[in-house]
């Protein structure tokens, strides 16, 4: 059994944040924000960087057929599944320093906690660093099995094909299925992220016990009504399609505000002719709802589905809606939670359960094995942009939850494993 000393306990907040900003200034916009697009000279260097440190903490390194780096830290009963954390590297355009780095920094600040007091888990620890998760989440659906078996499905925005792009960093697009693992190797898998979100910030609490992520689905609705002149056409004798779609994005407002955790969005539309002087007779939306349970999303469509044939037959128009993504809900495992909970209790954090409304490698990590994340708080729910920022201090209880929760399931599984 791994004799976890006082030593172990303690995660160096300092070091933490210099490994933070070291890595924050591989990317550097000039207004403070980082961009390091997955593939680019940028996140080539993010990752060299980070094998370095993941070596030096001890861990022996590789790369898989999905570039996805993994690093390993042996535990004292090597044939056992692994435990497993991190997250990804690559950033958005114009991204923060948080966002993902974090998980990755904070599964190496463990590794080197428990390297620096000579302890071992039964199980080995692996800290995954993903492919491109900003864009195609490649490496998780790699691992995971769920690849889309076309390369041009994977090309980047520029036209540079996906088999130029693994090939510069280690990868192989056609021995992609060698990254494939299952539960056999990987007991759990724990994520730690920033919320990407203003619930933990508004609320003043110090951890969010992720529930879940969310399942998505979106729709293009589509609304015909009539063309006709602005001028001429009197208001009682028009099929506004404008006017219905107003009605639409009202409808969905409401939905989205029934009881639950759910959201609903329109955050696009399209009106034709979109001429100032012609009667809209057709426009074209976006919907985007989300929820951790599939059958509340289905229920909340049957409402709006009631609601548009009433706002249908109201402004004699035709609306129609039309299926474009379908993402099922990913359930974080009851054991996960409890352990971060009883974690949180244990260092006196408080905390607080929540859904993730946005997605994470760990989503893709539900299909194979025990899923759970630990949410720290991005201030003012900002993420995705320079502004981004969560304090050294949550940052540093974050990576000790980790830590701590990390140790709990190396207990639970070797127990589970033996029983």
């Amino acid at each position: 059994m791994a004799t976890v000393t006082s030593s172990a306990s303690l995660v160096n907040r300092d070091r933490l944040l210099q490994s933070i900003e070291k890595l924050a200034e591989i990317g550097r916009l000039p207004q403070g924000g980082v961009r390091r697009l997955a593939y680019s000279p940028e996140d080539i260097a993010a990752r060299q960087t980070v094998q370095q440190w993941m070596q030096e903490a001890g861990m022996t390194v590789r790369i898989d057929t999905a570039g996805n780096i993994i690093g390993r830290y042996e535990g004292n009963s090597p044939h056992l599944p692994v435990l497993a954390t991190g997250s990804h590297l690559d950033t958005v355009p114009n991204g923060g320093r948080y966002d993902g780095a974090l998980g990755v920094l904070a599964g190496i600040e463990v590794v080197r906690v428990l390297q620096e007091s000579n302890t071992r888990l039964q199980h080995p620890l692996e800290v995954i660093i993903f492919t491109d998760e900003e864009g195609s989440v490649l490496g998780s659906k790699a691992i995971t099995g769920n690849i889309i078996n076309d390369s041009a499905y994977y090309c980047r925005p520029d036209g540079e094909d996906i088999q130029s792009c693994l090939q510069r960093i280690g990868g192989d697009w056609y021995h992609l299925h060698e990254a494939r693992r299952s539960s056999q190797d990987i007991a759990a898998f724990l994520e730690l992220h920033v919320e990407q979100g203003p619930i933990l910030d508004s609320m003043g609490k110090d951890i969010g016990v992720v529930e879940g992520i969310v399942g998505q689905q979106r729709f293009m609705i589509t609304i015909e009504g009539s063309v006709n002149h602005a001028g001429t056409t009197p208001m009682y004798l028009r099929q506004d399609a404008l006017v219905a779609a107003s009605q639409v994005v009202l409808a969905v407002h409401e939905v989205g505000n029934t009881p639950g955790q759910q959201v609903a969005t329109v955050g696009q539309l399209q009106v034709y002719p979109n001429a100032v002087n012609v009667v809209p007779g057709k426009v074209e939306m976006s919907l985007d709802i989300r929820d951790l349970s599939s059958l509340h999303i289905e229920r909340l469509l049957q409402q709006l589905e009631v609601q548009l044939q009433e706002i249908q037959e109201k402004t004699q128009t035709q609306i129609s809606l039309t299926s474009r993504l379908q993402i099922a809900p990913a359930l974080a495992n009851d054991i996960i939670q409890s352990a971060i909970a009883a974690t949180c209790e244990q260092l006196q954090f408080s905390y607080t359960h929540l859904p993730s409304r946005a997605s994470h490698d760990a989503q893709e990590m539900a299909n194979i094995t025990d899923m759970g994340m630990i949410f720290v708080p991005s201030e003012s729910g900002v993420s995705h942009s320079e502004s981004e920022y969560t304090s050294p201090e949550d940052c540093a209880k974050g990576t000790t939850v980790l830590l701590h929760s990390l140790l709990k399931l190396d207990q639970y599984y070797l127990h589970r494993e033996y029983t």
